[in-house]
């Protein structure tokens, strides 16, 4: 029997935020309704976003949460002016998306993979992104060089060993060999130095996973194009956001400049976003990010968009198990999926948010209950509460 005799006739009354503390700031967004059905969702990397989300509840309280295409329609087309397109506020309505696809799950009595158009697959895969050495409690180097080669690959081996056949490191973890970061510019040194990295790495880990390298928009066209060229022999999954993201021009010119695979899109908000970069074949990889570059929904759509050029789906993911499980029916729904993020390796009270370890082996299990599957536990929350933070009223 469903929860209310009609889901049509349930109206949102209130949208709340509690913000927690881990190795990132997770904003956790609740909506409330006048059935007593409540959905959670989850909005990060964007300061303030409990504030942005505080001022944009006036435009969905009032209205049906079932027809979150609608809902967040709305709040896109009528926040324009303050940021409705990209940045902070497209991250905040992310949030409220996802809190509408936990809600309207359970009021349908359906999980959020079905309103997703339904799932390819019962679980996904997950891929640890892993920090060289500086998490490890022992480094075989012997100069007890966290940031060495080899430390970079006895991190790797450990990480294998956790249970994962996919996994991630940085490759601006430092700035060695760097003569000025201003200039963005990386000289043979440099180059050669996180060559070595991606060799220690691949070689050590072998066909036991895959492995892909993060630059965080560090460093210019010219070196980017040279470290894909140097790192080309070596088995590398993915070598993610090369090049500063405001000019996409440069973007294009580095992907198709190399046989290395580039991967993008954690700083391009919404399918708008993301189109020319698609359409101009100007990464290999689309690699958003649920909870902060649109939503559930929207991700969907930019999925839906990359299949259309043959270009498969990895998500971008810094979040709370809520957040994460957001990203995971999005996984399921999308065909051309290949990996989701888990960045948190180090937060031993990860799982606790909602009361249960949901990654197994390096894999998801999609959870077949209503809406998002899982449900916050309060009082690990209120112990990591960030700063003077209310916790939101109970469900």
């Amino acid at each position: 029997m469903s929860l209310v005799s009609n889901p049509r006739e349930v109206e949102i009354t209130d949208v709340q935020t509690t913000r927690i503390h881990g190795n990132f700031t997770w904003t956790l967004v609740r909506i409330y309704t006048d059935a007593g059905v409540t959905g959670t969702g989850e909005a990060v990397l964007g300061p303030k976003a409990d504030e942005y989300i505080d001022y944009a509840k006036r435009i969905i309280i009032g209205k049906n949460p079932v027809d979150i295409d609608a809902r967040c329609t709305d709040l896109f087309d009528r926040l324009i002016h303050v940021g409705g397109m990209n940045g902070i506020g497209v991250t905040a309505i992310s949030g409220i998306d996802i809190a509408l696809h936990d809600l309207a799950g359970k009021l349908l009595e359906v999980p959020a993979y079905q309103l997703l158009g339904g799932k390819h697959r019962d679980s996904v895969r997950v891929y640890c992104d892993s920090h060289a050495g500086e998490h490890m409690d022992d480094i075989d180097d012997a100069e007890g060089d966290p940031y060495s080669p080899a430390s970079y690959a006895d991190a790797a081996e450990e990480v294998v060993g956790d249970g994962f056949d996919a996994i991630k490191f940085d490759l601006d973890a430092t700035d060695r060999y760097e003569l000025d970061t201003r200039n963005k510019h990386l000289n043979a040194r440099a180059i050669n130095y996180r060559a070595d990295i991606v060799r220690a790495v691949t070689e050590r880990v072998g066909d036991r996973a895959d492995v892909a390298f993060d630059c965080h928009w560090s460093w210019t066209g010219d070196s980017i194009r040279r470290l894909a060229s140097a790192i080309e022999p070596y088995d590398v999954w993915w070598l993610e956001d090369t090049v500063p993201p405001e000019n996409h021009d440069v973007q294009i010119q580095v992907t198709q400049a190399t046989d290395t695979t580039i991967a993008a899109g954690e700083n391009v908000y919404r399918v708008e976003g993301a189109r020319r970069l698609l359409e101009q074949q100007g990464l290999d990889i689309l690699h958003p990010d649920v909870p902060k570059t649109g939503g559930m929904l929207e991700t969907k759509k930019m999925a839906d968009m990359a299949k259309a050029y043959y270009i498969p789906l990895a998500l971008h993911n810094v979040s709370s198990p809520v957040g994460t499980m957001a990203s995971a029916h999005v996984a399921a729904a999308a065909s051309n999926f290949l990996a989701l993020e888990y960045h948190a390796r180090e937060i031993e009270w990860w799982d606790n948010v909602i009361g249960e370890a949901i990654i197994t082996d390096g894999q998801i299990e999609v959870p077949d209950e209503p809406g998002l599957g899982v449900e916050i536990d309060r009082d690990v929350v209120a112990e990591h509460m960030a700063g003077d933070d209310t916790l939101f009223e109970d469900a």
